[in-house]
């Protein structure tokens, strides 16, 4: 079988495919890329077991078959071959020959019978959302996954749609971050997906307004279809946590704020707080001033940002990475941040509507 395509259409299709070969595993197909040769058109898959991303490519072809390929040889080859079409000729003991201009080499590949099919997954039952607003919610919500192992469900995200509305959702028990959006979809939704395969869809979307993200899910599995790439997760099981019971339905104070100003004050308590000098920022609103301050065996630290604030007065701590990480994820120049006392779960909104909501856990201050 033999094959001739585009250094560059090759190129990016491996590196897409590429996020999901398995690094180490028992069987060692896994740790290739099957390429699969038919009329015209050449087919990547990877697979780790955990996820899988397929796409294809435009080529001229001659016969058909597949085989499986060292992903690292695969990527670092057609990477760096010399001109703009490579020929790819593999032998009936599949040995690839490459050829592009004057460069020529060969390595061995492998049968692809050890490759397991990626799972099936029911195409009927579908919906759609733009390419661009996925990866937004994705990118202003996985900080809030987390990374602990031992409740695995939330190391996913959920997504919830229901009523018109399409919420997508992450927790990590310090924590919660929610990003909603209008949806015509009729069907409801509930399903936990692994923030890893959700950081892998942000990262192959387009940047293109009317592209859209086709998406197909059973009771295991869920499947991401952007245009010629499709990436297979499983999906996670167990019981998600019950998010609407967390969020405030009433506040006592309520602080319109520049967010680059808040931002930068953070990022200077930062300096102050590393793994053996830990403090919790404290933080006193009122008077139209929000003052932070924060003292570790570093140093110290006092600061004061004008802000716009309503209601009561009130002195509260928190963790500075969580606010910290809630503010590069907020849209706008300006966030609401909303308290009801000094022990009483922190929100951070937008300032209009309710796109997004996030919720940062207090920490106790000692007098």
């Amino acid at each position: 079988m033999k094959f001739t395509c585009s250094k560059e259409a090759i190129s990016e299709a491996v590196g897409n495919v590429s996020r999901a070969v398995s690094p180490k595993s028992t069987i060692p197909a896994l740790e290739g890329i099957k390429v699969r040769v038919s009329e015209n058109t050449v087919e990547l898959t990877a697979y780790n077991l955990e996820m899988g991303i397929r796409t294809s490519i435009n080529a001229d072809t001659e016969g058909e078959g597949e085989f499986v390929v060292s992903a690292r040889l695969f990527s670092e080859f057609t990477r760096r071959m010399s001109g703009d079409d490579i020929t790819f000729d593999i032998s009936s003991d599949l040995v690839i020959n490459m050829s592009c201009s004057a460069t020529e080499c060969s390595f061995q590949a492998m049968s692809a019978d050890e490759f397991p099919d990626l799972p099936k997954v029911d195409r009927e039952k579908c919906f759609t959302v733009k390419q661009t607003l996925i990866r937004s919610m994705i990118n202003q919500t996985s900080y809030a996954a987390s990374m602990n192992e031992s409740k695995p469900v939330l190391t996913g995200e959920l997504f919830d749609i229901s009523d018109g509305t399409f919420n997508l959702v992450a927790i990590d028990g310090f924590r919660l971050a929610i990003r909603s959006e209008m949806t015509d979809c009729s069907e409801k939704y509930h399903f936990v997906v692994p923030k890893k395969a959700l950081l892998e869809l942000s990262t192959l979307v387009k940047d293109d307004d009317e592209k859209l993200c086709r998406v197909f899910t059973n009771d295991r599995h869920i499947i991401f279809e952007l245009d010629n790439i499709i990436i297979i997760s499983r999906l996670l099981e167990g019981a998600f946590h019950n998010y609407r019971l967390s969020i405030p339905d009433s506040y006592k104070t309520e602080v319109i704020i520049s967010k680059r100003e808040l931002s930068n004050c953070m990022e200077r308590c930062s300096l102050l707080i590393d793994d053996k000098n830990k403090s919790p920022i404290r933080c006193e609103v009122g008077n139209g001033v929000m003052k932070i301050s924060c003292k570790t065996g570093i140093g110290k630290i006092n600061d004061a940002i004008s802000a716009d604030i309503s209601g009561e007065t009130v002195t509260i701590g928190f963790n500075n990475r969580l606010m910290l990480e809630a503010l590069k994820a907020a849209e706008g120049d300006k966030v609401r941040i909303r308290f009801n006392g000094a022990m009483k779960v922190i929100e951070m909104l937008p300032l209009e509507g309710e796109s997004f909501i996030f919720l940062v856990m207090p920490i106790q201050l000692k007098n």
